[in-house]
C-alpha cells in the first residue's frame, strides 16, 4: 500500500481522528508515517504505547529490561497475572498485537546504557522518557540532544506529576533545567515510594497527548515545566 494513502479499513478505524479538526486524512498519515521509541514498559510506559499503538502510530517501540512482577499490576495496565515472570516488552507486545495489528510494534529487552543509547534512539523521530531513575533519564536526554531528537519528560512523585517537551523546535533540553543529576542519596527510591494506581497513567496519557500534537504539528509545550497535584488539580506551568 502506497505509505501516502490509507485503506478503507484504516479510514473505519481512525474516523474519528479524521473527522476532527486539525488532523484528517493528512494527519492520521502523518501518525502512521511516524516512528517513536519508548523508554520504559511500565506506569508510563503502559498507557503511553497502548494509546499510541490505537491512535495509529505506524512504528513503534519500546525498550526495558524488567520482568512483569505482580506488584507492577496496580498500575502498570499493560500486564497481567497471565504475563508475570515475562519481560515486560513482551507482554506490552501481547497486548498491543491484539488492540492494533496494522502498526510495526518491536520489543527491546535491553538496558540502557550510555554505550547503547545512541544506535537505540537513532531510528526513531521522537523519544519518550518512561523511565524512572534520573541515571538512564540524563542518559537519554543526552542522546536526544546529540542527535537532535524531540524527547517527551514525563516523571511521577507521590501525587505530583511532572511533563516536558526537550529538543522540539529550537526548545531546550533537560540540562537546561537541572545541569547535572541529583545525588542519589537526595532522591526517593522508586522502590519505596508510594504512588496511587492512576496517578502514572493520568501522566502517561498526557505524554500520549503531547507526542500525538508533535507529530501533528499540532501547539505543545516550548521551554515549559508542567506540574499538576492530582490531589488539588493545581497546575503550575514554569518557563526555562
Amino acid at each position: 500500500m502506497n505509505t501516502m494513502q490509507l485503506s478503507k479499513e484504516q479510514i473505519i478505524r481512525y474516523k474519528k481522528h479524521i473527522s476532527l479538526p486539525g488532523i484528517g486524512l493528512a494527519g492520521q498519515v502523518k501518525i502512521r508515517q511516524a516512528k517513536v521509541l519508548v523508554v520504559g514498559a511500565g506506569g508510563l510506559g503502559s498507557p503511553i504505547c497502548l494509546y499510541l499503538a490505537g491512535a495509529g502510530v505506524g512504528t513503534l517501540a519500546c525498550i526495558d529490561f524488567d520482568r512483569v512482577e505482580i506488584h507492577n499490576l496496580h498500575r502498570q495496565i499493560a500486564h497481567t497475572e497471565k504475563t508475570i515472570g515475562m519481560p515486560k516488552v513482551y507482554s506490552l507486545q501481547k497486548q498491543i498485537q491484539q488492540l492494533n495489528s496494522d502498526i510495526i510494534f518491536s520489543p527491546i529487552q535491553e538496558k540502557v546504557s550510555a554505550d547503547n543509547i545512541d544506535s537505540l534512539v537513532q531510528d526513531y523521530d521522537i523519544i519518550i522518557d518512561g523511565c524512572d531513575n534520573f541515571d538512564t533519564r540524563y542518559i537519554v536526554n543526552d542522546a536526544c540532544q546529540r542527535q537532535g531528537k524531540t524527547l517527551v519528560y514525563g516523571s511521577v512523585l507521590n501525587y505530583e506529576i511532572q511533563l516536558a517537551l526537550f529538543n522540539h523546535g529550537g526548545s531546550k533540553d533537560l540540562r537546561a533545567i537541572f545541569p547535572e543529576p541529583p545525588n542519589p542519596d537526595d532522591v526517593p527510591s522508586c522502590d519505596l515510594n508510594g504512588v496511587l494506581a492512576s496517578t502514572p497513567g493520568i501522566l502517561g496519557l498526557m505524554m500520549a497527548q503531547e507526542t500525538l500534537k508533535v507529530i501533528l504539528g499540532l501547539p505543545c509545550l516550548h521551554n515549559q515545566w508542567l506540574m499538576m497535584d492530582t490531589l488539588t488539580w493545581e497546575i503550575k506551568k514554569l518557563r526555562y
